[in-house]
């Protein structure tokens, strides 16, 4: 894993949500093994059926929501390092992750941000599958400025048919 410096992702979504989160009200930070038993033991069987919010902050640390949660709720309104959502199985005598992914609309993180992912997930103890397990490819549209999700390789804007840039360039 490259252990270089992590790009910092603001928030690009829906303004009307960003003036709605409280700082105080941010995601579980995740610090160990034990921190995640805790917190998803607190959870029922269907919502840990299904993957939740995560950011991983600036300090470095995973911060977990309910999946229905926004991630700029989740980040207390603040930058992040990473965004996506995280699913967890029950593995030996601990949770372990069994999905990952970069969803997220309101940071449209890069691949990259894998990296501060695993680091946050080595510094708290947690298994981990080494990548993203389903990766989203965001890119702003260069002509009518709406950022898209590549599907297929297809880098063209779904909202007006311009090319999109082959390199990331969906944050402020």
């Amino acid at each position: 894993m490259n252990d270089g410096p992590s790009r910092v992702y603001g928030y690009v979504g829906p303004p009307e949500l960003r003036s709605t989160v409280r700082p105080d009200r941010a995601g579980r930070t995740i610090r160990s093994a034990a921190d995640l038993d805790t917190w998803l033991s607190g959870r029922g069987a269907a919502e840990i059926s299904e993957p939740f919010t995560f950011v991983v902050a600036l300090d470095g640390l995973v911060r977990l929501a309910p999946r229905r949660s926004e991630h700029v709720a989740c980040a207390g309104g603040a930058d992040v390092l990473a965004a996506g959502e995280m699913g967890f199985v029950p593995a030996a005598d601990r949770w372990a992750v069994d999905e990952v992914t970069n969803h997220s609309t309101g940071y449209c993180p890069n691949l990259d941000s894998w990296q501060a992912v695993g680091r946050a997930l080595d510094l708290a103890g947690v298994e981990h599958p080494g990548r993203f397990t389903h990766e989203v490819v965001f890119r702003l549209c260069d002509a009518c400025g709406e950022r898209s999700i590549v599907r297929e390789q297809d880098f063209v804007c779904v909202f007006c048919g311009n090319a999109l840039p082959r390199t990331w360039n969906a944050g402020p």
